[in-house]
């Protein structure tokens, strides 16, 4: 079976490499459709320009598609990841998959009523080989058994390219539900843990006092039954550094630990995907670009043979549960 689909909202330039990595795996995409004319939408077209523009909306959720890539406004996500799903199609989203509790209950009804796919591309897991390597090696032992995470997020406010709806944060979510997702995802893959517990979340508008709607950092503290983490997130990333975000994240275990510096290694080697692992006998910088994504391949797998392996359902759900407590948590202590 080759699995066809199309694209609904390209809101976020996320939905380049969504549309370029299922692609790659042999899967169709039937075209797109998105409402109005975002700025990300020439960028969309210029790197597929052989995909058709659907009419409308309904044209695109009646295509017979087995997959909706959703990207559209962070607040439109879940209504249209539950009208796709309503078709018969499988989901992936953009993060945050829904902005209010509300939408993620919605979102849960109708996975349980249709039996569809609702699944996060949650990027900086997904689209980072260094992770892909780091798994292997924390299934293999390598660090014994993992007790802590400490994630680390921070993002460029590229301000003159970002559109009116990246200021309110009623469209966004707020920085812990949009961006620290990633972390709590990340947390809760490495540490093996089913769920966690939020002692601490804050957010904060330091630098941008005209832009009120704007949370430009934000802190989460994890604990589960058997680990602890911590995860910062903010849009403070200096223009000298050539990338958007030093990303980091450190994977404490009781034999050893692995430092992954994702995007960039400042004062170190050139390139992406910098895995350090210190261990009882090893004690090196590891090259990880080659290391592979296989969340794609799986995921076209899961909708082809109706299995759970590119993301545990319920991973995903109690992803967006904690992001959405540790948002709440935050904004009643501002």
């Amino acid at each position: 079976m080759t699995v066809s689909f199309v694209a609904l909202g390209l809101d976020h330039r996320h939905i380049y490499g969504m549309t370029q990595h299922m692609r790659d795996t042999g899967a169709t995409c039937l075209g797109y459709w998105t409402d109005g004319h975002p700025d990300t939408l020439d960028g969309f077209t210029k790197r597929f320009p052989e995909l058709p523009q659907f009419d409308g909306l309904d044209a695109a959720l009646n295509s017979g598609a087995d997959l909706a890539l959703v990207s559209a406004i962070p607040a439109d996500r879940a209504d249209l990841s539950i009208r796709a799903m309503q078709h018969g199609m499988d989901v992936m989203t953009d993060k945050p998959g829904c902005t209010t509790q509300d939408q993620l209950d919605d979102i849960k009804t109708c996975v349980a009523k249709t039996g569809r796919i609702w699944s996060i591309n949650f990027s900086e897991r997904f689209e980072v080989p260094c992770v892909t390597r780091a798994t292997q090696l924390v299934q293999a032992g390598a660090i014994g058994k993992v007790v802590h995470t400490a994630g680390l997020g921070p993002h460029r406010l590229n301000r003159a390219t970002r559109p009116a709806w990246f200021f309110d944060r009623t469209q966004y979510g707020g920085i812990l539900t949009d961006i620290a997702s990633h972390q709590i995802d990340q947390f809760l893959h490495f540490t093996g843990s089913d769920t966690a517990q939020i002692p601490h979340a804050m957010v904060a508008n330091h630098a941008n006092p005209n832009d009120p709607g704007l949370q430009d950092f934000g802190e989460i503290s994890l604990r589960s039954a058997t680990a602890s983490g911590y995860i910062r997130v903010d849009w403070y990333t200096p223009d000298a550094l050539p990338t958007w975000g030093d990303g980091r994240l450190t994977i404490l275990g009781t034999d050893g630990y692995i430092e992954l510096r994702k995007y960039v290694d400042v004062g170190g080697a050139n390139g992406t995907d910098h895995l350090i692992l210190v261990n009882g006998d090893r004690c090196e910088k590891i090259d990880a670009r080659d290391a592979g994504l296989p969340y794609f391949q799986r995921l076209a797998d899961d909708i082809t043979h109706r299995t759970d392996t590119a993301m545990r359902q319920d991973h995903c759900f109690t992803v967006m549960e904690l992001a959405l407590q540790a948002q709440a948590l935050a904004e009643r202590t501002i």
